[in-house]
């Protein structure tokens, strides 16, 4: 996870982002100060519920999207390591190279493939934001978006070894949906989505039977949902099993029926981020998961600010799951 200190809501990517709100009234100092305490108690949480987190600081003001560290890099069993092309350049500047260089330090990294160089010819693909993972059986879900090109995707699921299951999504108004993520939701025994958004009702039912097939529930959300971020979540390894950390705004929209059959499989954990939902993104786009195993005594990354942990966003069966290996960095 990443904290700010100067957060905003990223003016560049407005126009895109139907979920944004744009800063409210307060004053700028405000909303810095919010946000920082919003990652602050969220951190606190989630190790009270035994997920360990890496927390880093960012005290610049020319990343205002840094708090969703998931769209840059992510990271996969057996060692593996990628960087996305990013579609605004402000969005750019957050790729931090000294994160990986702890990754590697601490961990046992075995390749990092860096497709940063797709920007120059305007071919993007923002990460775990773009892409909805399915580690268990290997598909990449993806909502059409200039913020998820074919080709990347195509590179990308070579690379890692997942098929490519592109689609469609648009809101009420007919806008594209930005990032897959803030759609679909997909874990060990269940899957949640906002399946009437997807626009073509043959791949519709495609995607709804892809995500059954290992007799997951699926639970079906409403645009209205969608919009307060109920599918924004994301499943995590806690000291008692497995839970799923969303948003407070995303389990007020949950009805009782939803809820009961989520709690059948996890815990929920609800988390408030309001501040930090006014940028368009929500708990799933602040987590960027770290499925490496610890090299030999070093069992915690330690952060710029001493804090250590780790967010581990896959059950133990999918990370058995391992990609082939890698070619070389491709730029």
């Amino acid at each position: 996870m990443v904290r700010p200190h100067a957060f905003r809501s990223n003016p560049d990517t407005l126009a895109d982002n139907a979920y944004q709100k744009g800063d409210a009234e307060a004053t700028q100092a405000d909303t810095a100060a919010a946000a920082h305490a919003e990652v602050s108690t969220m951190v606190r949480q989630l190790q009270d519920a035994g997920v360990r987190v890496h927390l880093f600081e960012d005290t610049g003001t020319a990343t205002p999207d840094a708090v969703f560290p998931n769209n840059w890099f992510s990271t996969h069993a057996g060692g593996h390591v990628a960087i996305y092309p990013m579609a605004t350049p402000n969005r750019q500047r957050e790729r931090r190279w000294d994160i990986i260089d702890s990754l590697k330090q601490h961990y046992r990294v075995q390749d990092v493939i860096d497709y940063s160089g797709l920007e120059q010819d305007r071919v993007y693909l923002e990460g775990t934001g773009a892409m909805v993972l399915d580690h268990i059986d290997r598909v990449a879900y993806v909502a059409r978006s200039n913020r998820a090109d074919p080709l990347a995707l195509e590179r990308f699921c070579t690379h890692f070894n997942y098929e490519p299951l592109l689609f469609d999504a648009a809101d009420v108004n007919g806008r594209a949906v930005y990032h897959t993520n803030v759609l679909m939701c997909i874990g060990t025994d269940f899957a949640m989505a906002g399946f009437d958004m997807i626009t073509d009702a043959q791949r519709r039912t495609e995607v709804r039977q892809r995500l059954t097939e290992n007799g997951r529930t699926l639970v079906e959300l409403t645009a209205a949902q969608i919009g307060e971020f109920a599918g924004n979540a994301l499943e995590l390894q806690g000291r008692q099993g497995r839970l799923l950390a969303l948003s407070s705004s995303a389990l007020r929209a949950l009805t009782r029926e939803q809820i009961a059959s989520l709690e059948r499989s996890v815990t929920l954990l609800a988390l408030d981020v309001p501040t930090i939902e006014r940028a368009g993104g929500s708990v799933r786009c602040m987590l960027a998961g770290i499925h490496l195993k610890p090299r030999p005594g070093q069992r915690e990354l330690q952060s710029n600010d001493g804090t250590s942990g780790l967010a581990t966003g896959l059950p133990a069966a999918a990370q058995a799951s391992k990609p082939p290996a890698m070619e070389s960095t491709f730029r």
